[in-house]
C-alpha cells in the first residue's frame, strides 16, 4: 500500500486502518472445545441449546464474512463424533465415553450447519495430548489411558501419548483415515501440541523407546523431530490417498527457532521455540510437500519485545512460500492481556494490514471463537467496514490439480425483496462454492458464497443482497475445492 506522505499528514496516521482486501483470503476462526472454551457453553446444557450455540458462533462470522471455521473434534484422546477408536468427548456430553442423547451425530450436523454458511469445515485435532491433567478419575474406561497404558507418558501436569511409538502414530494415522472417509470436511487441522511444552526440573520419560527405536548415531532430539515428521507425513499421505482435495493444515508455536541459537532464526527472545522445544519441524513439512497451509500462532502484539509480532510475521511469511501461509491472531487478548499494547482497538487491524502487505501471507485466523463475540464493539466495526467488508474467495492450494470445471446450468432465478434464489445443476462431482458476482466493466466482484457438498448436483441457493446489488449485473460460476473455476454464467432475470 502506498501513502503519500506530503499530503494530509495527518491521514497517514489513520491509513493503517484501511486496507484493501484480496481477491482470494483465507478468514478462519477457531472454535475450542476443549474446557468448553467456545462450544458447547456447559456440557450439561440440553441439546436444543447446545445447537444454538453453535449456530450463534456461525452466524456472527458469517456476518463478518469469514470463510473458515476450525473446529476441536478430538481433545485429549476423546472424540465429539460416535467412533469406536475414542469415548465421546466429556465437554459434549458431560460424561466421557457417554453418548449424546438425541445427538447421533454431532459432527456432521456440524459440518452441514458451516457448509450452509458458505464456510469450509476444517477438522481440528490434538495429535498427542492424551489427558488435561493428572485427575484421571474423569476418563472412561475405553480411553487409551486404560486401553494402552504403556503408550502414555505423564509430563507436567497432564498425560501424553508417547510420540517414539509406532503404534501411537498408526492409531492417529487410523483416525485421520476415519475422518477424511466418513465425514465430509475441509481439512484436518492439528495445532501446536506435539511434544510436551517443556516444564523446569522435569524429564520426559522415552528413554526405553528411544533405546529400542532410534537410529545408530541418532541424538535423542533429532529423534524425536523425526518421530513428529513421520506423522505428518502419514497423515498428508493417508489423506490424499482417499480425498485428494481435503487439505492439511498445521498450526505450530508461533517462533520457529530464535537468531540466538541459529542465524536463521527469528530475531526474537521466545522462553520456548517450536524446533528445540516441541521438536517440531513444519520448515522441513513446508519443504517436503507435507502440508497445504501452515498457520503459526503469532499471538503476540505488533512490536511486543521478547518476540514482535511484525518480526515474526515476516519471518514465517520469508521462509515458507511453498505453502500457504495463514497467521494466528490472538483476539483473546484484546483488552485482557499486560501488554498494554492490547488495550487499543487498532492491534488486531494493525495486524491484518501488516499481513496484507505481506508477499506470501494468505490470511488470518482468530483465537477464540467467543474473543470477539458480544464485546469489543468497536473493534468489530472496524473489521466489518474496513477489512470484510466483502467475501473473499478461498486461497487455492500451491499444488493444486488443475481440472475443467463445467458450466453450471441455471434452472430457475427468482428474487423477492433483497434475496435471490438461484436453482442450478452441474456435473462436478468434487465442486465447493456456487459464487455469485456483480460485473463492473472488465472485473467481478465476489458478492456472495454458498457451499456445494461432494454429493449435491443440484440445488437451490439463496444469496442476500444489497439495494444496489438487486437486478445488476450478475453472474455465477463453480468453483472446486482446488481452486478451479468454471466459466462465468450470466443470471437473466424474466
Amino acid at each position: 500500500m502506498h501513502r503519500i506522505l506530503y499530503i494530509l499528514p495527518l491521514l497517514f496516521l489513520f491509513s493503517c486502518a484501511v486496507s484493501k482486501a484480496p481477491k482470494e483470503e483465507f478468514r478462519g476462526v477457531w472454535i475450542a472445545t476443549v474446557a468448553n472454551i467456545d462450544w458447547p457453553k456447559h456440557p450439561d446444557d440440553d441439546i436444543a441449546k447446545k445447537k444454538k450455540d453453535f449456530i450463534k458462533i456461525l452466524d456472527f462470522y458469517q456476518n463478518m464474512n469469514f470463510n473458515a471455521a476450525i473446529v476441536q473434534v478430538r481433545t485429549a484422546g476423546d472424540a465429539l463424533y460416535p467412533t469406536d477408536l475414542a469415548p465421546w468427548s466429556r465437554y459434549l456430553t458431560g460424561t466421557e465415553g457417554e453418548a449424546p442423547e438425541g445427538f447421533d451425530e454431532p459432527l456432521k450436523w456440524m459440518i452441514n450447519e458451516t457448509h450452509k454458511r458458505g464456510m469450509e469445515f476444517h477438522a481440528w485435532l490434538n495429535p498427542y495430548r492424551a489427558t488435561v491433567s493428572l485427575d484421571t478419575t474423569l476418563l472412561s474406561k475405553e480411553h487409551d489411558y486404560y486401553q494402552h497404558p504403556d503408550w502414555i507418558v505423564s509430563y507436567g501436569k497432564k498425560n501424553y501419548y508417547n510420540p517414539g511409538l509406532p503404534k501411537v502414530r498408526e492409531k492417529f494415522n487410523t483416525i485421520i483415515e476415519e475422518l477424511v472417509t466418513q465425514y465430509q470436511v475441509d481439512a484436518i487441522h492439528f495445532d501446536d501440541y506435539f511434544y510436551p511444552y517443556k516444564v523446569e526440573g522435569e524429564t520426559f520419560d522415552d528413554a526405553e523407546t528411544f533405546a529400542k527405536y532410534g537410529l545408530k548415531g541418532q541424538s535423542l532430539d533429532d529423534w524425536r523431530r523425526s518421530n513428529v515428521d513421520s506423522l505428518v507425513q502419514n497423515v498428508h499421505r493417508t489423506i490424499k490417498k482417499h480425498k485428494p482435495w481435503v487439505q492439511f493444515g498445521i498450526s505450530p508455536f508461533g517462533v520457529w527457532k530464535n537468531k540466538s541459537t541459529d542465524p536463521m532464526g527469528s530475531d526474537t527472545k521466545a522462553g520456548q521455540t517450536t524446533y528445540e522445544d516441541l521438536y517440531a519441524d513444519p520448515v522441513l513439512w513446508v519443504q517436503e510437500g507435507w502440508l497445504d497451509y501452515l498457520a503459526p500462532q503469532v499471538y503476540w502484539s505488533m512490536d511486543y519485545p521478547i518476540a514482535s509480532h511484525k518480526i515474526i510475521t515476516s519471518w514465517w511469511d520469508e521462509h515458507t512460500p511453498k505453502t500457504n501461509l495463514y497467521i494466528g491472531n490472538g483476539t483473546y487478548k484484546i483488552m485482557n492481556n499486560a501488554d498494554k499494547a492490547w488495550e487499543k482497538k487498532n492491534e488486531i487491524p494493525k495486524q491484518l494490514d501488516y499481513a496484507r502487505n505481506l508477499e506470501n501471507v494468505d490470511g488470518n485466523i482468530f483465537f477464540s471463537a467467543k474473543s470477539l463475540m458480544g464485546q469489543h464493539e468497536k473493534v468489530n466495526q472496524k473489521l466489518r467496514k474496513k477489512y470484510y467488508e466483502l467475501p473473499s474467495e478461498n486461497p487455492k492450494p500451491l499444488n493444486r490439480i488443475v481440472r475443467e470445471v463445467q458450466l453450471p446450468a441455471i434452472n430457475s432465478v427468482e428474487t423477492n425483496y433483497q434475496k435471490l434464489e438461484i436453482c442450478i445443476s452441474h456435473t462436478d462431482d468434487i465442486p465447493r462454492f456456487l459464487n455469485l458476482y456483480v460485473a463492473k466493466k472488465d472485473k467481478q466482484q465476489l458478492i456472495g458464497k454458498q457451499y456445494l457438498s461432494e454429493s449435491d448436483i443440484e440445488g437451490c441457493y439463496q444469496f442476500n443482497l444489497k439495494p444496489k446489488q438487486v437486478r445488476k449485473d450478475l453472474q455465477i460460476n463453480i468453483s472446486d475445492a482446488y481452486g478451479n473455476h468454471s466459466a462465468m454464467q450470466p443470471i437473466i432475470f424474466n
